[in-house]
């Protein structure tokens, strides 16, 4: 049996028609860069994420890139977060000459754990970036008092974690100075290319936001401040458009897949036999309840590409978010982080493996993929 990673064909095929209408919309009205498209889906997923505004942008990456722009982070500054992320997290630091300050992860939810922020803070500190990992939202409450005893930013990387809720159903990106999505073809709501989008409620950050996203000019030609070419393709906004409505379903489908993983590993025993560590679907903490949309499905294992080999071998797709933690990377090595620094993101960079969960996974590929798995651990 095959068991890719992700099935984008199996998305695609039902939406097919639809999709190829938008496309031919657009290129009957010829405006592909941030036509009418673009204001539209501005428009649905600032009302989906629960804020004011959103500002469609040309990746996930540029919206990490022009939210610290918009809220000048400068060289001197330090700018923390979490060390197991997709590189652009820190990359977007770095690009601007702030310095990266990280904090180590919770080991249950693999996000930044909000009880080391405190201490990371410095006269220098401009910003904080949580990373939504894996589709559940980090642990904000704390963060978010932290950011306000300081005066600090807070940019939540929400590029894996559209529609995630936290506490009292706050949408991921909702919750601090402003939230940035990707729409990578393979995150929850992914495109036929790049795309992202930068959400806020203040109204004078999404007015720099805009002005950023086509080089800095306002009016055209005209250019007070230094921005960058993140416009959003209409293209891009148009197929988004037709698959933001099935978001929920999908999201949905995810969960439940998730469910049945859980319900097939505890009755395989991997914990107890083979010391498997399983996502936690929903937890509390401090009393707070956070719901999970699996942009992935990570399990923490022993001797990892023993495993990886065993499942390959038997058609099952799976990748590793991330191998390297983003303080051991080679190009940031002249920061002076070391091995050791941050013991539970290492841990998780040598332990995490994701295995398939996208939406259309059907019941007999779970109990396949989650019998092979105890085969692999077995060996």
């Amino acid at each position: 049996m095959n068991v890719p990673l992700l099935d984008l064909k199996a998305q695609h095929d039902p939406l097919r028609k639809d999709l190829l209408a938008a496309m031919e919309r657009v290129l009957d009205q010829n405006n592909f860069i941030l036509g009418r498209e673009v204001g539209e889906l501005e428009t649905q997923v600032a009302a989906y994420s629960g804020t004011r505004f959103a500002v469609g942008v040309s990746s996930g990456t540029d919206a990490l890139l022009a939210a610290l722009m918009a809220l000048d982070i400068k060289p001197g500054d330090d700018v923390i977060t979490t060390p197991l992320s997709f590189f652009a997290t820190v990359g977007a630091i770095v690009r601007l000459g702030a310095r990266p300050v990280f904090v180590d992860i919770d080991p249950v939810s693999y996000n930044l754990d909000p009880n080391r922020l405190e201490a990371a803070v410095t006269p220098r500190t401009r910003a904080i970036i949580p990373v939504h990992l894996y589709g559940q939202c980090a642990d904000m409450a704390p963060i978010l008092q932290v950011a306000e005893a300081h005066g600090l930013a807070v940019v939540e990387d929400a590029a894996q974690a559209i529609g995630a809720e936290y506490g009292d159903g706050r949408r991921a990106g909702s919750m601090g100075t402003a939230g940035c999505f990707s729409f990578f073809p393979s995150k929850n709501l992914g495109g036929l290319g790049d795309g992202g989008m930068v959400v806020t409620n203040d109204e004078a950050l999404a007015e720099r936001l805009r002005v950023l996203r086509v080089q800095g000019g306002k009016p055209k030609y005209y250019h007070r401040v230094l921005g960058g070419n993140f416009r959003l393709d209409t293209l891009q906004a148009a197929v988004l458009g037709v698959k933001l409505p099935y978001l929920d379903r999908w999201t949905a489908l995810r969960q439940r897949h998730a469910d049945l993983y859980e319900s097939l590993f505890r009755s395989l025993e991997v914990e107890s036999k083979f010391g498997v560590r399983l996502p936690q679907a929903v937890y509390k903490q401090n009393g707070v309840r956070h719901y999970h949309i699996y942009n992935q499905f990570v399990i923490g294992v022993p001797r990892r590409e023993r495993l990886r080999d065993h499942l390959k071998s038997n058609g099952i797709g799976t990748e590793i978010y991330y191998p390297v933690p983003l303080h051991l990377q080679e190009c940031l090595l002249s920061l002076g982080y070391k091995e050791g620094d941050y013991p539970q993101a290492e841990r998780a960079c040598r332990d995490l493996v994701a295995l398939p969960i996208y939406p259309e996974l059907n019941e007999d590929q779970q109990h396949f993929v989650a019998q092979t798995v105890c085969e692999g651990l077995g060996l």
